[in-house]
C-alpha cells in the first residue's frame, strides 16, 4: 500500500511540475488559437464574397449576351413592322417587340443592380486586407513568443513527461481514473497531504481518528470536503526523494 500510495502522489509532484511549465505559456496558447480562428473566419468570408463577385460578373456576363441577342431580334421584329400584311400579323409583332423590349429593361436593371453589388464586394473585399494584414502580424509576434517559451522549457518538459510515463505504468488502473477524474474536477490537484489538521486541497478540517488511518499508510482515504486523495507527509516525503 506505501508503493501505492508513494506513486500516486509521485504523479501528482510531476503533473504539478507540468502544470507550472504549461501556466508559464499564459494565455498565448489561447490568443494564438483565436487569432487563427479570426483569421480563418475573415479568410472564408473574403473567399465567400469572391465566390460571389465572380458569380455576379459571371451572370453580367451572360446578360450582355441575352440582351445582345434580344436588341437583334428588335431590330428584325421592328423592321418586319413594314411588311406585315394584316392586324393580326401586327399584332403579334408588336407583342414580341414589347415582350423583347421588356425583358432588356429586365435584364439590363439586374445588370446595373450586379454591378453595385460587384462594387461592394470589391470595397468589402479591400477593406479586409488591412484587418487580415494586421491580425497575421500579430498571430506571428504571438507564435513566435510560444515558440521561444516552449523552447526554453523544452527539456525540462520532455523530461517530467518521460517520468511521467514511467510512474503512469506503475499506478492501477482504477486509481489511475480516480485520480484523473478528481485532478480535471479540482484544478489539477488530486493528491494533497494532511497540514496542521486540515487537507491541504480545501483546508477544512479532517477528524483526528481519520488523521491516525491516514498516517497508517494502510489504505487509500479521500477527504470528506472535497473528495481529493489524502495521502502523509511521510509518503509525501518518500514521494519528493524518489521523484528528484
Amino acid at each position: 500500500m506505501i508503493n501505492r500510495l508513494t506513486t500516486l502522489y509521485q504523479l501528482q509532484i510531476i503533473d504539478d511540475q507540468l502544470d507550472e511549465l504549461e501556466e508559464l505559456r499564459g494565455d498565448l496558447p489561447l490568443t494564438v488559437n483565436e487569432l487563427t480562428f479570426k483569421i480563418r473566419d475573415i479568410q472564408s468570408q473574403v473567399n465567400s464574397k469572391l465566390a460571389k463577385k465572380e458569380a455576379s460578373l459571371e451572370k453580367r456576363k451572360s446578360n450582355d449576351t441575352e440582351i445582345e441577342l434580344l436588341q437583334t431580334n428588335l431590330k428584325k421584329f421592328k423592321a418586319q413592322l413594314y411588311q406585315v400584311r394584316n392586324n393580326k400579323e401586327y399584332d403579334a409583332l408588336t407583342k414580341e417587340i414589347d415582350h423583347s423590349e421588356e425583358a432588356v429593361d429586365k435584364l439590363e436593371n439586374e445588370s446595373l443592380a450586379l454591378e453595385d453589388l460587384v462594387e461592394k464586394l470589391k470595397m468589402e473585399i479591400e477593406e479586409s486586407e488591412p484587418l487580415m494584414d494586421q491580425l497575421k502580424e500579430e498571430l506571428k509576434v504571438k507564435e513566435e513568443e510560444l515558440k521561444k517559451i516552449i523552447k526554453s522549457n523544452e527539456r525540462e518538459e520532455a523530461k517530467f513527461r518521460d517520468k511521467r510515463e514511467k510512474v503512469v505504468t506503475k499506478v492501477k488502473k482504477n486509481d489511475y481514473n480516480t485520480y484523473m477524474r478528481i485532478r480535471k474536477a479540482l484544478s489539477g490537484k488530486a493528491v494533497v497531504t494532511v497540514t496542521r489538521s486540515a487537507c491541504s486541497g480545501c483546508h477544512n478540517i479532517v477528524p483526528s481518528q481519520r488523521q491516525i488511518e491516514i498516517r497508517q499508510n494502510k489504505r487509500l482515504f479521500t477527504c470528506e470536503s472535497c473528495g481529493r486523495l489524502l495521502v502523509s507527509n511521510d509518503i509525501a516525503e518518500e514521494a519528493e526523494k524518489t521523484t528528484f
